[in-house]
């Protein structure tokens, strides 16, 4: 009889190639995630200032939704509106995040009830730690739970200047001027700010 031509072991070899091939598209189903960049405001002036936001960027980072890329320098900043307060630490984080804004807020705000903060307290009062989002890549929204960008942020000295120590070429997406532009063209009076020593 003549010799088979067929490969050792070739019938085996078509289940395999399906079972890999079944693999590879079980894996390449699995849906990708969209990644953000926000940039958050972070302060305190209770307490440990400087500690408290350092473990309220601890506890932001700890969850696998968040990357921090970057961070400005610290400064120590006058209050403003309320003014009868102890001066805060103040400085600004570049993040990438897999959160949607909505969701991000309720995890920075679960955050700052956990580090002490006490919901209804004085407007624009102490506080033992405030995570604000500022921007969200370049979405602009305005709806009763949140509004992107930041409603005050080009009124903030102690918002805009460590967002520019990170990249001052940002554009603000509802003003439609660089963020370093808005920062050069605030007024001087008020609004002190130190770098942390």
């Amino acid at each position: 009889m003549p010799a088979s031509s067929t490969p050792p072991n070739s019938a085996k070899m078509p289940g395999r190639n399906n079972r890999l091939i079944s693999l590879h598209l079980t894996l390449n189903d699995e849906p990708v995630k969209a990644m953000h960049i926000a940039y958050l405001s972070v302060g305190s002036n209770l307490g440990d200032k400087l500690e408290n936001c350092r473990n309220g960027i601890s506890a932001m980072t700890c969850s696998a939704s968040i990357r921090l890329i970057d961070q400005s320098p610290i400064y120590r900043t006058e209050p403003v509106d309320f003014r009868d307060q102890d001066w805060f630490v103040n400085y600004a984080v570049k993040i990438e995040t897999d959160l949607d804004p909505l969701s991000l807020l309720n995890f920075l705000k679960s955050i700052e009830q956990n580090a002490g903060r006490v919901p209804h307290a004085v407007r624009f009062g102490p506080r033992v730690l405030d995570l604000d989002i500022i921007l969200y890549d370049d979405v602009v929204q305005n709806d009763s739970k949140l509004t992107i960008p930041h409603p005050r942020m080009h009124k903030r000295r102690f918002v805009l200047k460590p967002i520019c120590d990170i990249d001052p070429d940002i554009n603000h997406p509802v003003l439609q001027q660089k963020l370093l532009c808005l920062l050069e063209n605030m007024d001087e009076e008020g609004q002190g700010i130190i770098e942390y020593k």
